[in-house]
């Protein structure tokens, strides 16, 4: 019995009306509207939107005077290429169904898409208003490219001639080590996977087995705003914001732009100019290499001639050698002459010191040594007590003598003992000064003895070259000899030569 038969309305009163649970009625409705509406497009603008834990996407589907409740599950929401956002203005396709537990309507959403260009390009201009707020396209973040990377990291499909286009050009400007991580250029995979790619080369280690590359490009080929858009996602451009290595963007032609190219370090209109930024003109690099050394080596030859023109200047002004040892020559002779008269000097003090000398008689000396040991020899033989008794006799004996003298006569005596005294004290001070003074006039002619000997020459580092008693002076007069004697100061050497 179908529930919705047409039946003539009987009223209220009429007992035969099918009776239903609100369960029955529920499940009546619910298959009447999914049959009627299996499959449906929708247009209309997204109102609240709701993420719970479980990983399902509710949302309220709107226009001016109604409003759908609209649901997409885990699964589905996952694999968007696009994420709905409140005010956003969509085309969405899905399944109608009723909700019995809350007696509503909703829709099963199994796409979505923007409606239409301009609906893309307002998402466009409200996320990247968001993230510029942030600060992720400030000029001050970007970090300057190496100039000759060793390694370069592509992130990119392998598959497309992009690839081959880098690579190519790579290989004409200066070959480089290529790291390619393979991802997907569009569709749902490819925020993800391009992010996951970026973030992949910063967590490399450097010199590690697989190194870490010194600069990252990010390319793709041309293609449509909706072919793009995986690189206006959120999440790609707060990967490349975070990226460590440098990293230049390549995406679509010189006419398209998208997100990425505001917060890399460096955008290139295409991918073959992104090689074209990566690296340098090896050849134009060995060029520029010649012409410095070129200048080096004329700057060098310049600066030395330069110097050598200055050194012969500054040489006019100096002397000659000559000129300046003749004064040196000059002081010497002199001296050389106040040496003879000086030595000539000795002479006379020699020939008294000789005399002087020749005057001292041995035997005289020997008598007064003898004279010495004998007077020793009586006053150590004397004992104490026979020499008090006898100065006491001679005290006796002197003073009755002394008493039988007259007072005139012991005075005389006086004054000539003092006379005698002052006699012999004057002369042994004149015999003293004398022999000093000899002392002296022989220490000073020893003194100038060895200062004008050899030997004195011999202490400074100088040499004598003798050939028995001949002094040799010469090289050619040490040729005529078979050997040589040759004096140091610490001894003599023999050599031949």
């Amino acid at each position: 019995m179908d529930l919705f038969d047409d039946r003539e309305d009987e009223g209220p009163a009429q007992g035969n009306s099918p009776e239903y649970t609100v369960a029955e009625l529920s499940g009546a409705i619910k298959r009447v509207i999914e049959n009627e509406f299996g499959h449906v497009r929708l247009r209309a603008e997204v109102g609240r939107v709701s993420r719970p834990r479980s990983g399902h996407l509710y949302l309220d589907l709107k226009d001016d005077s109604a409003v759908m409740a609209g649901i997409v599950w885990k699964g589905v929401a996952s694999k968007l290429d696009t994420q709905p956002e409140e005010g956003m203005e969509v085309i969405v396709t899905g399944r109608i169904t009723t909700f019995p537990g809350q007696s509503k309507y909703q829709i099963i959403i199994e796409d979505i898409k923007p409606a239409g260009m301009g609906a893309l390009m307002a998402i466009l201009e409200k996320r990247k208003a968001a993230l510029a707020a942030e600060g992720l396209f400030d000029p001050a973040r970007k970090k300057p490219l190496p100039y000759l990377p060793e390694i370069i990291g592509v992130v990119t499909s392998p598959s497309g001639a992009v690839i081959r286009d880098i690579l190519h050009r790579l290989r004409d400007r200066f070959p480089r080590k290529v790291l390619i991580w393979p991802v997907a250029v569009q569709g749902a995979k490819c925020a993800p996977e391009v992010a996951n790619a970026i973030a992949g080369f910063n967590r490399l280690t450097p010199g590690g087995a697989l190194p870490r590359p010194d600069l990252i490009i990010v390319a793709r080929g041309g293609g449509s705003v909706e072919d793009l858009w995986g690189f206006n996602e959120e999440a790609v451009v707060r990967a490349a914001a975070a990226s460590d290595i440098p990293l230049i963007s390549a995406v679509g032609h010189e006419t398209d732009t998208t997100l990425i190219d505001f917060v890399s370090d460096k955008r290139a209109p295409t991918p073959t100019a992104a090689a074209e930024l990566a690296v340098p003109v090896r050849m134009e690099l060995m060029a520029y290499l010649d012409q410095q050394h070129a200048r080096m080596s004329r700057a060098l030859s310049q600066g030395l001639v330069q110097r050598g023109q200055r050194l012969r200047d500054m040489a006019r002004a100096l002397p000659r050698p000559d000129s300046l040892l003749d004064s040196p020559r000059q002081r010497l002779d002199r001296a050389g002459d106040r040496l003879a008269r000086a030595a000539a000097l000795t002479d006379a003090p020699r020939l008294r010191l000789e005399r002087a000398a020749a005057r001292l008689d041995p035997a005289l000396m020997t008598g007064v040594q003898r004279r010495k040991m004998r007077l020793a020899d009586i006053s150590g033989g004397l004992r104490p007590v026979t020499l008090r008794n006898r100065i006491s006799q001679e005290k006796e004996r002197l003073a009755s003598r002394s008493m039988r003298l007259g007072p005139a006569l012991s005075r005389e005596r006086m004054l000539q003992q003092a006379r005698f005294d002052r006699a012999g004290k004057a002369l042994s001070d004149v015999a003293r000064r004398q022999i000093d003074r000899w002392r002296n006039q022989i220490d000073a002619a020893e003194r100038l003895r060895l200062t004008l000997g050899y030997e004195a020459t011999l202490e400074r580092g100088f040499a004598v070259v003798r050939n028995g008693e001949t002094l040799i002076t010469t090289a050619q007069t040490a040729q005529e000899y078979t050997s040589m004697e040759i004096q140091f100061r610490d001894g003599k050497l023999t050599v031949k030569p």
